[in-house]
């Protein structure tokens, strides 16, 4: 998992919002919220309606994790 999404869990809990809220008001399926707990792809289009509609900045939705093959080569 090279990305994850725990700063949007934390912003929607600071927004006394829960996960289904956000899903409901952007259309969003089940899966995409499913795919984005685990850690796995979204497009950036998903992100960007996100983005607008918590009026915040990307690194306030997802975080890249180096891989442990990376993290050896620097």
């Amino acid at each position: 998992m090279p990305f994850s999404f725990k700063p949007l869990w934390k912003l929607l809990i600071d927004k006394n919002m829960t996960k289904e809220e956000l899903r409901i008001a952007l259309k969003l399926s089940p899966s995409t919220i499913a795919r984005m707990g685990k850690g796995e792809y979204i497009s950036l289009k998903i992100i960007d309606k996100i983005c607008q509609h918590l009026n915040c900045k990307i690194q306030e939705v997802i975080e890249h994790i180096p891989s442990k093959e990376s993290a050896k080569k620097s």
